[in-house]
């Protein structure tokens, strides 16, 4: 679960670590607005394809890239199974369940297909700016690109105590585990509604003394950010050359005859 949430792969020296996270932030955005806005499942498939190989180029393991695209691989399934079963066109197949029939479409098939793609596209180039870039300097260059303070500050304190409330979680797990809290169907149920009731009061009781702790280092209402240095010419080379590699692609496939 560490490695599943952490940044930890984002800290090896690579030539994509070392780029400026805001370039990579800007050219991630590009092509996640290039995916959402194709008409062929031709751009959002190549997007993903490029992503998760480069992420497995750079070592990442091939276990936490296929957890990491679990939960969007669940959601593409039900995004096509609901437009091709829900859209009205050219019937392709049916079935009935007692007295209810459910027809798939042709055209909600391909609906359905372009949808999920554009999920997997957008979500693999967040996986892959997430590998290559620390949390830290994420929230950074949000300060860059002018996003308001309380935004960061939010996301940097859930971002520092999502691992906090992970630790809690195992440990409580834990120590059901050794009292036979999962050896049957009822007493797992019963065992993750005191999990769930546990954890969340613990959370209170940290969100609480995390407050305090932070009152009395002087927080007044702000967090102090660094300066932001300007973006170094090379870097804005790279994004021009970049997303101008981007605008091509989408070009190329999404106009070509075919």
């Amino acid at each position: 679960m560490f490695d599943l949430f952490s940044d930890i792969f984002a800290r090896r020296d690579n030539v994509f670590t070392r780029m400026d996270a805001r370039a990579k932030m800007i050219v991630a955005s590009c092509l996640i607005l290039a995916v959402i806005c194709s008409h062929r499942i031709a751009l959002p498939l190549v997007a993903g394809v490029l992503c998760v190989s480069t992420m497995l180029f750079l070592g990442i393991p091939r276990s936490i890239v296929l957890l990491r695209l679990a939960a969007p691989l669940g959601i593409v399934v039900v995004l096509i199974a609901a437009q091709t079963f829900l859209t009205k066109g050219t019937p392709i197949y049916s079935i009935s369940v007692h007295d209810f029939e459910l027809t798939a479409t042709h055209e909600g098939l391909e609906r359905g297909l372009l949808m999920g793609s554009r999920v997997l596209g957008s979500v693999s180039v967040i996986l892959l700016l997430g590998a290559v870039t620390p949390a830290f300097k994420i929230f950074h260059a949000l300060r860059w690109f002018r996003v308001p303070e309380g935004w960061v500050e939010i996301a940097l304190l859930v971002y520092r105590y999502t691992f906090a409330l992970l630790d809690q979680t195992a440990d409580v797990a834990a120590a059901q585990s050794t009292r036979l809290g999962y050896s049957s169907v009822r007493r797992s149920i019963s065992s993750v509604g005191v999990l769930a009731g546990t954890v969340l009061t613990r959370c209170i009781d940290q969100a609480m003394r995390t407050h305090e702790a932070m009152m009395l280092r002087g927080y007044q209402g702000r967090f102090p950010f660094a300066p932001i240095p300007r973006m170094a010419t090379s870097e804005v080379r790279n994004v021009c050359f970049a997303v101008s590699g981007i605008i091509a692609l989408y070009t190329i496939l999404e106009w070509w005859p075919g």
